[in-house]
């Protein structure tokens, strides 16, 4: 039997009687900070009353707290494994004699009960994962033609970087930098998360579907990987109630804020290490081998690394934060944590420093670099009322009822509604006696804050300067958006349900009907955050002039294809066209981060060097009104071209406002003519630069 299914016994924990330096009470989670022994201060009123209703309970110090003489040595084998018997029997309270209705709930819990730990695990997985195809299911009905309502930008950049992983595995490229788009100056990759610990696993799904697929499946995989990564580090190591560990990971991977980054951003919602790297910093607290867990830890940042920066910075303030709270609680504790904990940070830090070294010399010193994000997202910060509200891919959002409690939709970082931060402030204030909830609303609510950004507003009236702008200059901090720390408090939130759930469960027997009342208003409660399929719009296919490779027989391998409008923030278009070539030909210009005006060093902007004709060509596509044209702006057009080395110029019949489009390229280069589905303008005579 393994140590997880004995859960379901009423003994003692059999691993904690094994003396087990990776496990804690199931009762004292916050008592990682000290050896088995010590865990006698974090009883609590709740564990008092479970036991006087159900003595067969042990108490948190039986539970996990062998003697030293039985630490020192594993228990038998016949000590840890209960008898078969035992373990086909479940655990049920004694319902009230002639009550029928709970007689015949009891084979509910049996079914279930006998279940094997594995059964129990593929059940949720496959919950989860439901959940998740039915939130992406309208990209799934068609990923290359479909894409999220509002900002179409995101998703072509992260399929651009998903073509590059298949560009670094079959050809051997430069994983970290590349001149594929942004010509000739080339784009630095580790300052733009290009998601190598994503793509490059999906290499094969890219190569035989397109990158359109690998988008969808990272975003199904990241919503339902993350759920149940913090279901299994929460049912394995927090909690013994699986429905406690199911409720915490499924908010953990379905919040609002979740959803709101799920159309966008899958290197944000990919959160799978992140519960397992929380676990092993707690680990280290109170670890017999500091050096081997630092090792570990340093292996799961490593790969987060190339996952997304931003979301392992906060992991590691969060934890910090956290141990802060405990340790001002209980300080005592510091004397039996500090010796593993400063050894294993130690060691993870020279080892993730050896593995990561080169990868961050070159995001911060390496060509293209750049130092703070740009001013259009520094003082991204949250409403107030944005905390009170549900999010908009949720069954009672409403995107026109958001509108400026958030940046932007694919920043609702917030969101819980009036009904959850009122049952979030309520479990705090039950379970306010317990060591970790207290820990847990200290760090969930400084992360509220400063999620505010540098100026704190209520429904868009701003009121005081916030507590960011103290802290925004700092090394690495001034990279950060600051509405993205309410993903902390999300991941708060999930715990303390959690929490909840297993503490209501051990206060059996009760009312049944009382039972029933307070599940159906929890549920009705939630309901309006329940998530929804996200919104998506069509979007204009890959021109089949591209996908039947025709421009081949014009772009050479130093040279470049344009497309009309020319790639920027805003018409990303042509970032998905060398996406479906896996990148096999260059492009100018982009959706990425870079120095302003291309000076490596300086601070972030959105796109490459400012292009005059760049920005005359996207007016059009806005517009529709084809400007005046004089000798000045032709030659011009004609040394951007040159700079680029354009071999073509494309512009697809279906694009907005084509013709306009067509009018004012045919002023700027002469005639162009129609192949397949696109116009094309071969420019190499212009562009010769031998000519």
């Amino acid at each position: 039997m393994t140590p997880a299914e004995s859960r379901a016994l009423p003994a003692p924990h059999p691993e904690s009687a094994a003396g087990s330096d990776e496990m804690v009470s199931y009762r004292t989670p916050a008592g990682l900070f000290v050896g088995p022994a010590a865990l006698t201060s974090t009883s609590t009123a709740s564990t008092e009353a479970q036991r006087a209703t159900d003595p067969t309970l042990a108490t948190p110090t039986e539970a996990a707290a062998p003697a030293p003489a039985e630490a020192a040595a594993p228990a038998p084998a016949e000590a840890a494994a209960p008898a078969p018997a035992e373990i086909a029997a479940p655990v049920a309270v004694e319902a009230p004699a002639g009550s029928a209705e709970d007689a015949a709930a009891v084979p509910a819990r049996v079914w279930w009960r006998r279940w094997t730990r594995r059964r129990q695990h593929l059940a949720v997985g496959a919950l989860f994962l439901l959940a998740a195809v039915w939130v992406t299911s309208r990209i799934w009905l068609d990923p290359s033609g479909r894409v999220a309502s509002l900002y179409t930008g995101d998703p072509a950049q992260v399929q651009f970087f998903l073509a590059h992983s298949v560009r670094v595995v079959l050809h051997g490229e430069y994983p970290f930098y590349t001149e594929q788009f942004n010509y000739p100056d080339g784009v630095n990759l580790m300052a733009n998360t290009a998601v190598l610990a994503l793509g490059i696993p999906m290499v094969p799904v890219t190569l035989l579907f397109g990158p359109a697929v690998s988008f969808v499946v990272l975003v199904t995989l990241g919503l339902a990987g993350t759920a149940m990564a913090w279901y299994l580090m929460l049912s394995r190591h927090v909690v013994r109630v699986p429905l406690a560990a199911a409720v915490g990971g499924w908010f953990c991977g379905f919040s609002p804020a979740m959803l709101s980054h799920a159309s966008w951003h899958p290197n944000i919602i990919s959160q799978f290490l992140l519960p397992f790297i929380v676990w092993r910093v707690l680990v280290l607290t109170r670890s017999r081998k500091p050096v081997r867990d630092g090792a570990l830890l340093a292996l799961l940042v490593a790969v987060q690394a190339f996952i997304n920066e931003e979301i392992l910075l906060f992991t590691a303030l969060a934890c910090g934060v956290f141990l802060l709270a405990v340790l001002v609680q209980e300080p005592a504790r510091w004397r039996a944590a500090w010796r593993p904990l400063g050894a294993g940070v130690v060691t993870c830090a020279l080892l993730a420093g050896a593995l990561l070294a080169y990868p961050l010399y070159v995001q911060f010193a390496g060509p293209m670099a750049y130092h703070g994000l740009s001013d259009a997202v520094k003082d991204y910060g949250n409403d107030i009322a944005a905390f009170f509200a549900p999010g908009s891919p949720t069954l009672g959002g409403n995107q026109r009822a958001n509108i400026n409690l958030a940046p932007n939709y694919s920043e609702e970082n917030a969101f819980f509604g009036w009904s959850l931060s009122l049952i979030a402030i309520g479990i705090v204030v039950w379970l306010r006696r317990e060591l970790i909830v207290r820990a847990l609303a200290a760090t969930g609510l400084l992360f509220a804050l400063l999620s505010l950004g540098e100026r704190v507003s209520w429904w868009d009236r701003e009121l005081v300067t916030g507590p960011w702008q103290w802290l925004v200059h700092l090394p690495l901090l001034d990279a950060v958006v600051p509405t993205r720390f309410g993903l902390i408090t999300s991941v708060v939130i999930g715990l303390l349900l959690a929490l909840a759930v297993e503490r209501a469960w051990a206060s059996r027997p009760v009312d049944r009907r009382t039972v029933r009342l307070t599940a159906a208003g929890l549920a009705f409660a939630l309901l309006p955050i329940a998530p929804m399929p996200l919104r998506m719009v069509s979007r204009p296919p890959v021109p089949h002039f591209i996908t039947a490779d025709r421009w081949r027989a014009y772009v050479g391998p130093d040279q470049t294809l344009v497309p009309i409008p020319v790639p920027s923030m805003g018409n990303t278009h042509g970032m998905r066209w060398a996406a479906a070539t896996n990148l096999d030909f260059k492009i100018p210009g982009g959706y990425f981060l870079a120095p302003r005006n291309g000076n490596t060093g300086d601070a972030g902007r959105f796109g490459g060097r400012p292009s005059g004709v760049g920005q005359m060509l996207e007016e059009v596509a806005t517009t529709g009104r084809t400007p005046k044209l004089d000798d000045r702006q032709r030659r011009r057009f004609t040394d951007e071209l040159r700079h680029w080395r354009a071999a073509i110029l494309v512009l697809p019949l279906r694009q907005q406002n084509a013709e306009p489009l067509r009018r004012t390229v045919e002023e700027l280069v002469g005639p162009g003519r129609q192949e397949l589905d696109v116009w094309v303008w071969d420019v190499r005579t212009l562009t010769d630069r031998s000519a």
